[in-house]
């Protein structure tokens, strides 16, 4: 319901209301400053209502362009993370959605750039048939005077020749502008997440042009080609009074009002509102290569059938919490790539591992190298919140799907740590475990875990602390035709292990309906790692089967953000 996710995500609510109101407040404030004030009432009488358009999208430019940079600075939330620790886990969860605010402030930029070019096309038409007017008009007027003298001139074209494309493509602003708003459709286009997954080169490269977008932005505003009225000016020729003066004076006048206004640029302002994150973010990424020059020793190399690599290293001071995710590095393929993966080891173990599937030029090219020998690695990280919620309830479902399943190899090892060793702080009781995939070979490299883990429970009398259920998803008549031959086995022909892997999708109301009758009074905690479908199924299930009465069954639902 609204209430629970505002509950849940005050704190976002919170950052999105405070971030939309000062767009609004900025867009506002400037729009009518420009629209009213009497420093630009000449500049209005050329373009209009499209200087307004275009100076208050320009100050929200500027200012999401200052807020950009901020959440992919990922020391810096880690820094964050560290000293809210105190803090409610909702509080810090929040932060990672950092992702989700910077596509957000990037969807921004897209409609402000828009906004900004399209007032400034009409800003370019206006001047140019103001220059060529010839009928006295105070447009006509206003643009001949920078034939009076250098500090008089109010339009920037001073020629019948010069076109549109002309100014946009020789002057400071035009020039930077183009180049601003194709670097900016370009890194726009090139992160959606079809190119993301199958082209993630295409998308690393491509979102290096920010260092263009911002390089662009800070000169942008330098020409000065929109201009205003001085303040001395206007102490000494008022427009509002003057401006007929100019369209109908004699050579005699005598009156203050004959005097010619003078006229200033607006100085250049991009680069106040950015210096403050474009130093942060330097620092940011020497932190970065400081971090990635700390050695890694690779300990172990574990080659899983689907063409999945398991990595254990090891390196001097890494600390790590379950769910959270480290940002990987091999200078053999590309020196400046790092790929994000989550960590599947146990904060327990002497070691931290990741699994690696082939998915991707890169990450093919990776497990090819480790066959032949073992590279030179670089490690940034850990990053994320702990997803230690885990650990407080009784009872945990928790459901994979695909290469999804990855931090519940963490979470299901530091269980069965915490609970060899007697923990204290553990509340867990029993696990459900769902793990659902499209193909057998997605089950290889997770198995071996699962089989790990039933053996060392069956061993010390626990074999009921992990109930696992696999479900295949897809599947082909020689696979259905050899399990129907095998099913009396005591280990599944898929999978090997004791639990037969189920065909087809779960039936989530027998699932939660199974858990609530073995469990009547606990409070259930649901952890998803997988697609928003599913999210929005087990939300379903969760609220369904949920008890009113206090002391029955409660399922809370939790979509980790892995």
């Amino acid at each position: 319901t609204m209430g629970n996710w505002l509950v849940n995500h005050w704190f976002s609510a919170a950052v999105l209301a405070a971030w939309l109101g000062i767009n609004i407040f900025l867009f506002t404030y400037y729009f009518l400053f420009f629209d009213r004030d009497k420093q630009y009432f000449y500049t209005r009488a050329i373009l209009g209502s499209a200087l307004a358009w275009a100076r208050a999208s320009a100050k929200c430019l500027n200012f999401n362009s200052m807020l950009i940079l901020l959440p992919v600075c990922r020391n810096l939330l880690s820094f964050l993370r560290g000293t809210c620790s105190c803090c409610r886990r909702t509080l810090r969860k929040q932060l990672d959605h950092n992702l989700t605010f910077h596509k957000l402030v990037a969807y921004a930029l897209a409609l402000l750039t828009a906004v900004h070019t399209i007032a400034h096309l009409f800003n370019l038409e206006r001047y140019n048939q103001s220059q060529q007017a010839t009928d006295g008009s105070l447009p006509a007027v206003l643009s001949k005077m920078h034939l009076q003298g250098s500090n008089k001139w109010l339009n920037p074209i001073h020629s019948n020749e010069t076109t549109v494309e002309y100014m946009a493509f020789t002057t400071i602003p035009g020039l930077t502008g183009v180049i601003i708003t194709l670097a900016l459709i370009l890194m726009v286009t090139s992160s959606t997440e079809f190119i993301r997954r199958n082209y993630f080169e295409l998308f690393w490269y491509t979102h290096h042009l920010f260092l263009v977008y911002f390089a662009g932005l800070v000169i942008h505003g330098i020409a000065g080609l929109v201009r205003g009225q001085t303040e001395q000016s206007m102490a000494e020729v008022p427009p509002h009074q003057c401006a007929e003066y100019l369209t109908q004076r004699d050579q005699n006048c005598t009156h203050y009002c004959c005097k010619d206004p003078e006229f200033g640029s607006i100085p250049a302002e991009s680069w106040k509102w950015v210096l403050a994150p474009i130093i942060l973010y330097v620092f940011e990424r020497i932190l970065r290569v400081w971090r990635a020059r700390q050695k890694v020793v690779v300990t172990k190399v574990v080659m899983h059938p689907a063409r999945v690599l398991e990595l254990q290293m090891q390196k001097k001071g890494f600390c790590m919490e379950v769910g959270q995710y480290i940002f990987v590095n091999c200078p053999a393929i590309s020196p400046l790539e790092w790929h994000p993966f989550t960590l599947t080891s146990a904060p327990e173990e002497d070691f931290f591992s990741i699994h690696i599937r082939a998915a991707g030029d890169w990450t093919e090219r990776l497990i090819d190298t480790f066959q032949l020998e073992i590279p030179r690695i670089e490690v940034d990280g850990p990053f994320g919140t702990a997803s230690e919620d885990v650990f407080q309830y009784e009872v945990a479902m928790l459901v994979g799907a695909g290469i999804g399943v990855t931090p519940f190899a963490s979470i299901l090892k530091s269980i069965w740590y915490k609970f060899q060793q007697a923990d204290q702080t553990l509340k867990t009781k029993k696990i459900y475990f769902y793990w659902l995939c499209r193909d057998t070979r997605a089950f290889a490299w997770f198995k071996d875990l699962l089989a790990s883990l039933e053996q060392k429970m069956a061993e010390s009398g626990k074999a009921d602390f992990l109930t696992y259920r696999l479900f295949l998803t897809g599947w082909n008549n020689s696979i259905a035709n050899n399990v129907a031959l095998h099913f009396d086995t005591a280990t599944d022909t898929v999978t090997g292990l004791r639990h037969k892997t189920i065909f087809g999708r779960p039936m989530w109301n027998t699932e939660f309906a199974a858990v609530a009758a073995a469990h009547p009074r606990s409070v259930v905690g649901v952890f998803l790692c997988g697609p928003a479908a599913l999210a929005k199924s087990l939300k379903r299930s969760c609220h369904q089967h949920s008890s009113l009465d206090p002391r029955k069954v409660k399922f809370y639902f939790n979509k980790e953000n892995f």
